[in-house]
């Protein structure tokens, strides 16, 4: 009687059906990688057309076939290199794509952005597409200009102020309060020229509103008011050598410019008025000076 080798036959069929499931493994994946390719071009696509619409410059990949010799100014093949390496990334998350139209729209907005902050407008900016910085904190920032005393009177609510109306050459007289009652006597102040620092922020001080300072060499126990040169005018600006006028329309209480500034504000030995050794002086009429007191501060 014939004995036959079952086993053999069950191994074949095994062996043969394990084929059929990887050859249909192999076609899957096969079909599952064309499939992937094709995400990826459309992704490359994609990519492309947001870098060109960015204003990145595209550069074409050299094909496999063909050698190229790497040479070193070649900058633009190695951006073409980094966006390959991108394009791995993104075509393996949808959201990527909105990232990538997120930063689009933030390159586009940002230099207009920076046209406005460039271009826009404070009294001191320059326009024009440059960068308005701030200038330092200094002595040139400070608005000094000669004035007129029209009428000077008693505060009627505080002994020691004075309430005066100075011509500052605007056309309208500015209301100024001082505490110079104990020092001047109010005769002296009628009709007399005077600097003023004229772009403090205006305060009430005891119910009157006062829109400048006037200047003065002073001790604890003298006060001299600062002498213009005696052709000045009303409105005539007061200069300071060496530092560029450049005042802010209102000090910024907050910035503390005219603290940062005022210790550095005194006589020298000639009576002239100072800033660090620089003299005060209207261009073209002399320098600003007071009636006797020397090395005093001025405030």
């Amino acid at each position: 009687m014939l004995h036959f080798d079952w086993s053999f036959q069950v191994a074949e069929v095994k062996n043969l059906s394990t084929q059929e499931k990887n050859r249909g493994r192999v076609k899957a994946l096969e079909a599952e990688n064309e499939k992937l390719r094709k995400e990826i071009e459309e992704w490359k696509d994609k990519l492309i057309k947001l870098e060109i619409a960015s204003g990145i410059k595209q550069v074409p990949l050299p094909s496999k076939n063909m050698t190229r010799v790497p040479q070193s100014h070649d900058k633009p093949m190695k951006t073409s290199h980094l966006v390959e390496e991108t394009l791995k990334s993104v075509a393996s998350n949808d959201t990527d794509q909105h990232h990538g139209d997120n930063a689009t729209k933030k390159k586009k907005e940002k230099p207009a952005e920076g046209k406005k902050a460039k271009g826009g407008g404070g009294g001191n900016g320059s326009g024009g597409g440059v960068t308005a910085e701030e200038p330092p904190v200094d002595v040139g920032r400070l608005d000094f200009r000669v004035g007129r005393i029209l009428s000077a009177k008693k505060h009627p609510d505080a002994d020691s102020l004075y309430v005066e109306e100075i011509d500052v050459g605007e056309g309208k007289a500015r209301t100024v309060v001082s505490g110079l009652v104990k020092f001047i006597p109010v005769e002296e102040l009628q009709n007399r020229l005077v600097v003023l620092l004229c772009n403090l922020k205006p305060v009430k001080m005891r119910g009157v509103t006062s829109e400048a300072m006037v200047m003065c060499a002073s001790t604890p126990d003298k006060v001299e008011i600062l002498l213009p040169p005696p052709e000045s005018v009303p409105g005539d600006e007061v200069h300071v050598e060496g530092y560029p006028r450049v005042p802010d329309p209102v000090l910024n209480p907050k910035k503390k410019i005219f603290e940062t500034v005022a210790p550095d504000l005194k006589t020298n030995s000639e009576r002239v008025a100072t800033f660090k050794g620089a003299l005060f002086n209207v261009p073209g009429k002399g320098v600003v000076t007071a009636a006797s007191l020397v090395g005093v501060s001025i405030k």
